[in-house]
């Protein structure tokens, strides 16, 4: 166990257990110091955490904390582990090559092993609010978890996220995007819940694929195509959805580390303090 601590933020590294994965899972955790009330926490969990430190996340939390940005959050980092392929994506369906067949494994372990251990450990019976964030594959986790037990969370963000993930292969002459990329599925099947919200972004160099040619690239047409599917089933566009394009945004650490405090400040911004 490593701990590390400063003025208004206690760091600190722990492996548990998983029975549910067959595999120890690594996470830190980042805690603001003063917290008078533990139950006006709210809860961040992360996917791929183990690029917090390349993305100087505690440095980005240090200056919304004292600029005093952000309402106080337990900020939760899980790191991936050697199948992350296999224990991100969609639980109900793996993709065409059957990636993702271990993501309700990883569901089980959040839900089974890690929340019950957070509440203990930080003697937090209830969390004011739980969100989910995640990037690439791990975004396109995050998502999904949240759309399935929204009783769960209230917001998640979704940073370059994969939603190409697909049921069959788009070199396959009967695919279609409209039938084919599981996530859009998931959420065309599924049922408005008012109080979830929704950030997303994207950066214009992701990638340079178009596989339908219209000058977008994949990443953002997905992204902008999933927004539309929330917005068909109840979801307003201004209210409860936030997206960021970055110009110059990769898909990179670096990228998602530029627009972590857009996403934090419209999370968990307060203009009380």
């Amino acid at each position: 166990m490593h701990r590390v601590q400063d003025s208004s933020l206690h760091i600190e590294s722990d492996t548990i257990e998983s029975a549910f994965l067959g595999r120890e899972v690594k996470v830190d955790y980042y805690c603001p110091t003063a917290v008078p009330d533990p139950s006006r926490m709210s809860l961040l969990l992360i996917n791929d955490g183990q690029d917090m430190a390349a993305m100087h996340f505690s440095a980005i939390l240090e200056k919304l904390f004292a600029g005093k940005k952000i309402e106080p959050i337990l900020c939760v980092a899980i790191h991936c582990g050697p199948e992350r392929k296999m224990e991100y994506g969609v639980a109900a369906v793996p993709d065409y090559l059957g990636r993702g067949a271990k993501a309700g494994a990883y569901t089980s372990f959040l839900f089974e092993e890690l929340l019950p251990g957070l509440r203990e450990k930080f003697n937090v019976p209830s969390f004011k609010e739980k969100a989910f964030a995640g990037f690439s594959l791990g975004g396109l986790s995050a998502l999904d978890i949240v759309w399935s037990h929204p009783a769960e969370f209230s917001k998640v963000g979704v940073f370059s996220g994969s939603f190409w993930w697909r049921s069959l292969d788009q070199s396959d002459e009967a695919y279609d995007d409209d039938l084919h990329r599981i996530m859009h599925q998931q959420i065309r099947n599924g049922a408005c819940q008012p109080w979830l919200k929704f950030f997303f972004q994207c950066g214009a160099l992701d990638e340079t694929k178009d596989r339908n040619h219209n000058g977008i690239i994949d990443s953002i047409d997905d992204t902008l195509d999933l927004i539309s599917e929330l917005e068909q089933i109840g979801y307003d566009r201004n209210t409860d959805i936030q997206y960021l394009e970055l110009p110059d945004g990769k898909h990179d650490v670096a990228t998602w580390g530029k627009a972590m405090p857009a996403f934090l400040e419209w999370a968990f911004g307060t203009s009380s303090l």
